[in-house]
């Protein structure tokens, strides 16, 4: 069954808006962190944000007040908030969520944005 489960993706203008979703199962325990990465073809997957249960937050420079992490501890949902959009944000967009104190690594399957005129 699929634990990580993604929404939000889609085709979009320059400058326009997306939020993406991401929603783990209630079989995953003992969350500390979830975060966003992206991969462009030809590219490294790289760190987008990530939020810590207690709400710390990290960000690509990149993304950096274009972007908005939040999250959902009751639902263990997290969100992704996408402003300005550029065409170098086009990627593959993949949840992730870390345990503790067993350090486990989901991922989810993906959701692809594409930033175009």
């Amino acid at each position: 069954q699929v634990q990580l489960v993604e929404s939000g993706g889609g085709l979009v203008e320059p400058g326009g808006s997306l939020r993406l979703s991401c929603a783990a199962s209630e079989s995953i325990s003992n969350i500390y962190n979830m975060g966003w990465y992206r991969q462009a073809p030809g590219k490294q997957r790289e760190l987008v944000a990530k939020i810590t249960n207690a709400g710390s937050i990290n960000y690509a420079d990149s993304v950096k007040g274009r972007f908005t992490i939040s999250r959902d501890n009751a639902k263990n949902t997290v969100y992704l908030q996408m402003n300005s959009l550029k065409s170098e944000d086009t990627a593959t967009y993949y949840c992730n969520a870390k345990t503790l104190p067993v350090l486990r690594d989901y991922w989810g399957q993906g959701t692809q944005v594409t930033v175009s005129s």
